[in-house]
């Protein structure tokens, strides 16, 4: 039985980051699949596909990796518990569900609606008690793990950096220009030191990669929820260019994979080389 998430952990702990791979999950139920009206290609349309093994290499240098084995046309954990769509469903969503929220009204809430391009994945609405169990049964537990891998890290090393790691396809922004490489998010400011993303945005720069900072894409709910600089706890959300690495038509990898990989772990060691005091960090001030 394929478990739900599942960490990549080194034997012990040398830096404190934490790695997060909440989109990269690609082992869809059969029922999902039977109970879906899309093919078993479309429905990935919206899968982080390959991005845990990108970012594997974080193990090496000593962080833990956190990936979803759930896909996120299943389940999204990169939104609120309970931000839920009532269109999708026979019964009348609870009280203190969030009904309202863009995430929502474009489909793409707790329990997705759709896939990208608005590919409604159900062809009717399904019970309620499914996307509350789904809540209850993966949703909670994903950020329970979360939770404790950062306060374990906080723990030890004074402070933890979340990085999440999620891609973007590769399509062009409305305005017609080429979508970036990387984007950098960290919810305006909010969510981690600036020193953090200033130099996560000219390590990337450096190695030769087009980077944008918060737009499109400042950063979903994880990061804006653990982000907490105020508590050293980091977070920064790095949205990677699908078509730097694979087909998004047949979600073949691209021969340049293997070479993404590697500068990819170049890149992550010396993002995790950078001094505490770069990254937010100051002993002083924990005093």
């Amino acid at each position: 039985m394929t478990p739900a998430f599942d960490v990549l952990a080194p034997a012990e702990q040398l830096i404190p980051f934490v790695f997060n791979s909440p989109h990269s999950g690609s082992h869809y139920p059969d029922s999902f699949l039977e109970a879906s009206a899309l093919d078993p290609l479309t429905i990935r349309s919206s899968e982080d596909c390959y991005v845990d093994e990108l970012y594997a290499s974080a193990v090496l240098l000593g962080a833990p990796l956190l990936r979803a084995r759930f896909p996120r046309a299943y389940l999204d954990v990169n939104r609120e518990a309970y931000e839920l769509d009532q269109r999708m469903f026979f019964e009348a969503v609870p009280a203190y569900a969030n009904t309202h929220s863009a995430r929502v009204a474009g489909g793409l809430g707790t329990v997705p609606r759709n896939v990208g391009e608005g590919r409604l994945i159900y062809p009717g609405k399904i019970p309620l008690q499914s996307a509350l169990d789904r809540i209850e049964k993966l949703y909670k537990p994903y950020h329970a793990q979360l939770s404790e891998l950062l306060d374990k890290t906080r723990d030890k090393f004074g402070y933890a950096v979340l990085i999440d790691c999620h891609s973007m396809p590769a399509g062009a922004e409305q305005s017609g220009s080429r979508r970036a490489d990387f984007i950098i998010g960290d919810r305006f400011g909010r969510a981690c030191h600036i020193g953090l993303a200033a130099a996560t945005l000219d390590l990337l720069q450096n190695y030769g990669f087009d980077v944008a900072y918060n737009k499109p894409y400042a950063g979903g709910f994880i990061t804006e929820h653990y982000g907490k600089p105020a508590e050293n706890i980091h977070a920064l959300q790095l949205e990677m260019n699908r078509g730097l690495y694979m087909n998004e038509k047949t979600l073949e990898k691209f021969v340049s994979f293997d070479l993404l990989r590697r500068d990819l772990y170049s890149f992550l060691s010396d993002l995790t080389a950078l001094p505490d005091s770069v990254l937010g960090y100051s002993q002083l001030a924990a005093e």
